[in-house]
């Protein structure tokens, strides 16, 4: 049996069965919180418990690294959906230690894309149109640097408000430890003081 079908067997179940009344909640996040982190399979139960959240408390993304790449992308752009038109207040940012992006390079995907069928003219054909596969491909060498890069991408956004405490964090993913890299407090308290001092 299919995956897939493993899984829709049990939704059908878990349908009829009403279980899902538990779950039920509004689109907009109850403490007003969006959070990116990373699709590691070790946070997907134990990133919310450990913060205390439930079904409906926030907005969560989640990308390979939690990594704002791009100020225009889809990360980016869901950030700013979640402030302006689902009512989040407060932003943060998520890495953990031992992330599969820690010493990521682009040759070992490119390779693995060439054993799976994806041609040399394919990739010559991404990076003459002037895709830097090297750079897109590649991960970090500190999750705690990259965590504060994506932190200072978001507060530095032409669209992002300046009353939005952005925090940067970072978990450990056997004991859901978190420790603050970037507390967005002290940001938007000083960021407030220069616009009373005016």
């Amino acid at each position: 049996m299919s995956i897939i079908s493993t899984i829709l067997d049990y939704n059908k179940v878990f349908v009829d069965e009403n279980k899902y009344e538990e779950f039920q909640t509004t689109k907009y996040p109850d403490k007003k919180i969006v959070i990116l982190t990373c699709m590691d399979t070790r946070l997907l139960e134990l990133l919310p418990k450990a913060m205390g959240l439930r079904n409906g408390d926030a907005k969560i993304i989640k990308n390979a690294g939690a990594i704002v790449s791009h100020p225009f992308g889809s990360i980016m752009r869901s950030i700013l959906v979640a402030i302006y038109e689902l009512k989040a207040e407060e932003i943060c940012v998520i890495g953990h230690h031992g992330c599969g992006m820690v010493g990521l390079q682009s040759s070992s995907i490119l390779e693995a894309a060439k054993q799976n069928g994806i041609s040399e003219v394919q990739i010559d054909t991404l990076t003459n149109a002037g895709i830097n596969l090297s750079e897109w491909l590649t991960g970090f060498q500190c999750v705690e640097e990259s965590v504060t890069n994506s932190v200072h991408l978001i507060n530095n956004h032409p669209l992002m408000p300046k009353n939005i405490a952005i925090h940067g964090m970072v978990i450990h993913p056997e004991t859901g430890k978190l420790d603050v890299v970037v507390d967005g407090y002290h940001d938007v308290d000083s960021s407030n003081t220069e616009i009373f001092s005016m």
